[in-house]
């Protein structure tokens, strides 16, 4: 079954299926953060993103309330998947162990960072903040990075 957010006349697309195994991981990673990158595509007209995919960090530094991850090999990762399945990097996700889906300071800092990078041509990225517990996925929020805002999907 797919799940289907709009914000900013885009569609989102992601299956449920996905983002119940991206939940499982944070989970196991309670109660520290964890997180990793988003990987899918556009539709043609650039309305619609299809979520299809994730990538672990190989190097993470996961506490509580913080989750550092590195970028090492990512570079030659991204290009390798578009080359196969020209599918990109379309944004990030973490968890916030015990906590809500509301984005942080620090969240919207790293996705500002990410935008002004200048080897990561993406200007509008998604970020996926889930709420998970040492059992469950409690809730998950789908932001849109506009001019330094995060917008959420309704």
């Amino acid at each position: 079954m797919k799940l289907v957010k709009k914000q900013n006349n885009l569609e989102l697309i992601i299956e449920e299926k996905l983002l119940k195994e991206i939940g499982n991981i944070g989970i196991k990673h309670c109660p520290n953060e964890f997180g990793g990158f988003l990987i899918g595509k556009y539709s043609n007209e650039f309305k619609t993103l299809h979520i299809e995919d994730f990538i672990l960090p190989k190097k993470y530094k996961g506490f509580p309330y913080c989750f550092e991850r590195s970028i090492d090999d990512i570079v030659y990762i991204f290009k390798k998947l578009f080359r196969q399945k020209n599918q990109y990097y379309i944004g990030e996700w973490h968890t916030h162990p015990n906590g809500s889906t509301m984005y942080s300071q620090t969240d919207l800092n790293a996705m500002i960072q990410t935008v002004e990078c200048e080897t990561v041509r993406i200007k509008n990225p998604i970020l996926l903040i889930l709420s998970v517990s040492s059992q469950k996925l409690k809730d998950y929020t789908f932001y849109f990075y506009n001019n330094k805002k995060l917008i959420s999907y309704e």
